[in-house]
């Protein structure tokens, strides 16, 4: 089916960018936990007739409907009332299809919640109004702290420092506080200050109700004061996330084929299999090969086939199969690049988000994985951990599990690695600890 544009109204009424409403928007829900987030989910689900009857049944509890279980499908999930682990879920309305990630709230699954935003478009971040007293109680001659809960400005730092470009709060539950308009008036102005501070682009903040469904699939009018789009009209109008395009050409090598297998389309020599990091690739292209030993050898691109072994040039964010023009010793976790573009590296400051029980310390070496590329990475130091209260880099000499922080890292082959804020492909990388092979990290390059 071929993509359609549409030139929606953005929020504050003018005319907006493109957006391609062909393409599914990848989305998150995070915040902290018991805010609503399967429940808003499940409202998404049933409001766009998403679910059939019988998985409607199946989660009727006292005569109730539990949203909720729509998503949280595990068992230790349903009986703690928690989410565990990231659920997806799919649906469509007229304008387009949405794939969303559940994020569970507890602190001791951030890693989970790290895993969903790598991928995603959007984060709708949900706050529990009735958590914060301060939202609609009467101010009595005293300044009352207006503080946001822990999780909820960790989840908005990690979703920015990922990437992802387009970050909407969603306040959840006024429909169960006193003073439903002046709460939304405070909350949204606590948000606000705080993404300031941050440096955080807010979207949209929306007010909802997730288990009564106003303002989620469509407007709840003369509540709170609210007069904007509901939530999913703001989600019909976001912009997928564009591929690194403007990057030079980079290649990691995921799978060798045989040239017996398709001598009739590679000319009877080898393909190598990847999704395209960053640039295009076709043939005619210069390249040069990262291995062990860095970057040495230099072929040129013969063939380039699609996904489907079709001859095509094939742009960053798609799957190519490469053909060179003479045999070159050419291995899972290489890398083909464009020559002279990167200057592959030993070492890297990066910012990490820590994920391992295992407190992050100088010295410690762990498996980095860029691509499909394993190299051992010691941490030279660290440099500092950002202090998510009021968001200053302290000087510290640890990171402990759920921090963010910057640290140094030394690596034992070299890497062609570029600032994630310009290449998500290219500046980002997995540690994983050596014994227990947990992921112990997410490291963005600085």
């Amino acid at each position: 089916m071929d993509a359609t544009t549409l030139n929606p109204v953005t929020l504050d009424g003018t005319a907006g960018a493109e957006v391609d409403t062909g393409t599914a928007l990848r989305f998150i829900t995070c915040g902290s936990v018991d805010d609503g987030k399967s429940t808003l989910i499940g409202r998404l689900l049933v409001d766009s007739k998403t679910v059939l009857q019988d998985q409607l049944a199946g989660v009727q509890r006292g005569g109730e409907t539990d949203l909720a279980l729509l998503t949280d499908g595990l068992s230790a999930e349903r009986e703690q009332g928690i989410t565990i682990d990231v659920a997806y879920r799919y649906f469509s309305t007229a304008q387009r299809k949405f794939i969303i990630g559940d994020a569970p709230g507890h602190e001791q699954y951030t890693r989970n919640m790290v895993t969903a935003a790598s991928s995603a478009d959007a984060a709708v971040v949900l706050v529990d109004a009735t958590k914060l007293p301060w939202a609609s109680q009467v101010d009595e001659g005293e300044v009352v702290k207006r503080e946001l809960l822990p999780q909820t400005r960790r989840h908005t730092l990690l979703a920015h420092l990922l990437r992802v470009q387009s970050i909407v709060f969603a306040i959840n539950k006024l429909d169960a506080v006193p003073d439903a308009a002046l709460a939304l008036e405070r909350i949204s102005d606590a948000l606000n200050t705080f993404a300031e501070a941050a440096g955080v682009e807010v979207t949209a903040t929306v007010p909802v109700s997730a288990l009564k469904g106003w303002n989620v699939a469509t407007r709840h009018a003369d509540w709170c004061g609210y007069e904007g789009p509901s939530l999913l009209e703001v989600l019909e109008a976001l912009p997928v996330t564009k591929q690194d395009e403007a990057v030079p050409f980079a290649f990691p090598v995921q799978w060798v084929e045989k040239f017996s297998a398709s001598a009739d389309t590679s000319r009877g020599r080898r393909v190598f299999w990847g999704r395209m990091a960053s640039g295009h690739v076709e043939p005619g292209q210069r390249i040069s090969i990262l291995q062990d030993g860095g970057a040495g050898q230099t072929a040129t691109v013969a063939q380039v086939l699609d996904h489907a072994r079709n001859p095509k040039t094939v742009h960053a964010g798609h799957s190519a199969g490469i053909v060179l023009d003479r045999e070159v010793d050419v291995s899972r976790g290489d890398w083909l690049l464009a020559p002279d573009a990167f200057t592959p590296t030993r070492e890297i400051t990066a910012t990490v988000a820590w994920l391992d029980d295992e407190p992050l310390v100088a010295g410690r070496v762990y498996w980095a994985l860029q691509g499909h590329r394993w190299v051992k990475a010691k941490v030279a130091r660290v440099v500092d951990r950002l202090n998510i209260n009021t968001l200053d880099a302290e000087e510290a000499q640890q990171l402990d599990a759920n921090s963010i922080g910057d640290v140094v890292l030394t690596l034992q082959q070299p890497l062609a690695v570029q600032p994630f804020t310009s290449s998500r492909a290219l500046g980002s990388l997995v540690l994983v600890d050596t014994a227990s092979h947990r992921t112990a990290a997410a490291v963005l390059v600085r």
